[in-house]
């Protein structure tokens, strides 16, 4: 099954509205972008059932609903340069450059990069910029930007990540202990300070500092 099959398109995007992802150009974007190229071996045939799977390096890639739902919260704009905290398997990314002028995205385990950039290439994906990091610092060196979302989860919306959101701009990031409930919020950086808004109970990996030991 490929995502230039009819049925695969109509099955992803039903699945997308029930969750509540509504939003014509997510759906669009989503439609553009098939999981299976980013998920290897066993797990393969699972691709298209609305699951994180495994994907190596103890990571997972998020369910399709999980995306949609941020990226629908994220609200990109063609002209907007987004920063993405936890590449994985490159998938969020990848849906995100058909909605962005520019992405980058950061992550602490080579391995993952490496794979990713791979795929980007294959796929031509040419405006995503993918590198090796401790995203929890963000890119200071890129930033401001108007769009950052974060795939693992916090204990609080890091506080450089925050500085480094430009005025106006929508940070989506799961907050919470990784043992226990957390919650995906959107913040939204005003002139006088941080709007919070929380949209729904998610279960991420944890936002670890550091490069990963592979």
């Amino acid at each position: 099954m490929t995502a230039s099959d009819p049925e695969h398109k109509m099955q992803l995007v039903f699945s997308l509205r029930s969750s509540g992802v509504t939003d014509r150009r997510t759906l669009e974007a989503m439609e553009a972008i098939d999981r299976r190229d980013f998920i290897q071996g066993i797990f393969a045939d699972r691709a298209y059932e609305d699951m994180p799977l495994p994907i190596g390096c103890g990571q997972t890639i998020s369910q399709p609903s999980v995306v949609g739902l941020m990226t629908q919260a994220l609200d990109v704009q063609p002209r907007d340069k987004v920063l993405e905290v936890g590449t994985g398997s490159g998938y969020q990314a990848a849906v995100l450059s058909q909605l962005a002028r520019r992405v980058y995205s950061i992550d602490r385990h080579r391995p993952l990069i490496q794979e990713a950039r791979q795929v980007f290439e294959r796929l031509a994906l040419h405006n995503i910029t993918a590198m090796t990091g401790d995203g929890s610092f963000g890119l200071p060196e890129q930033a401001p930007f108007e769009r950052i979302i974060v795939t693992a989860a916090a204990e609080d919306p890091p506080g450089p990540l925050l500085a480094q959101l430009q005025v106006g701009g929508i940070m989506v990031v799961p907050v919470g202990q990784s043992d226990t409930v957390q919650h995906l919020i959107k913040v939204t950086r005003l002139k006088t300070g941080f709007d919070y808004e929380e949209l729904r109970q998610v279960r991420f990996v944890p936002l670890v500092e550091g490069l990963g030991k592979n």
